[in-house]
């Protein structure tokens, strides 16, 4: 059974990239090199960067870490999971500003957790990222765009395109200066081009998609 490694070369993926697309090309020349995500490195959990996200859903960067904070003082750990989420009642969670439907969600989550079907990481190293995906977007709360970003960021597989990721879309946009954005069918059929490193690919256009004259500043997002 193959087992995929976290991360990949990305000065690999940066010279491939720039030989198969020249406007691309002409982007990252522009924007510079960019560097491995530091979660490739860190070890995790999934269940735990799954409830974190949950929690992060819909909300700024800076009111999710607040209300995850309040989440782990109320457990007492700062470890989400099945067995310390049971420490704390859903009346308690709104306290700390859980809505309804993520308390729901987290619910799910643990219960899923508790039954095992929530593959872990050393599992995940041996599961093609399709079949990671089909694993955990049944649980509630959690979607595709969801599952993308843990593989991207977290378990670094090379070859993701988020089509359905408003981001991806500006910035394939900006790339091909075309008038509309493309649909996320299109965009997957634009972004056969970038294959095997469509995970490099995405990183470069939320940077298209960023791109301004004065930099702004950084979000804090449950995947970092």
């Amino acid at each position: 059974m193959p087992r995929f490694r976290r991360g990949f070369d990305v000065q690999q993926a940066h010279d491939w990239l720039a030989r198969r697309d020249r406007r691309l090309a002409a982007w990252m020349k522009r924007l510079g090199p960019i560097e491995a995500p530091p979660g490739w490195g860190k070890s995790f959990d999934p269940v735990d960067a799954l409830a974190r996200a949950i929690l992060f859903q819909q909300l700024s960067g800076k009111a999710a870490s607040t209300i995850v904070g309040r989440v782990e003082t109320a457990i007492g750990s700062t470890r989400l999971h099945a067995d310390t989420l049971s420490r704390i009642d859903d009346a308690a969670l709104r306290l700390c500003g859980v809505s309804g439907n993520k308390a729901l969600a987290l619910r799910d989550l643990a219960r899923r957790e508790a039954a095992g079907e929530i593959p872990d990481l050393r599992r995940m190293s041996v599961m093609e990222h399709d079949a990671i995906i089909e694993a955990l977007v049944p649980i509630r709360g959690i979607g595709r765009w969801t599952v993308e970003m843990m593989l991207m960021f977290r378990l670094g597989r090379p070859d993701i395109l988020p089509i359905d990721d408003l981001g991806i879309r500006k910035g394939a946009q900006r790339l091909d200066k075309a008038e509309v954005m493309l649909t996320p069918k299109a965009l997957a059929e634009r972004g056969e081009q970038w294959g095997p490193y469509r995970t490099y690919a995405s990183l470069y256009l939320w940077r298209i998609a960023d791109f301004s004259e004065t930099p702004k500043a950084a979000t804090n997002r449950s995947q970092d």
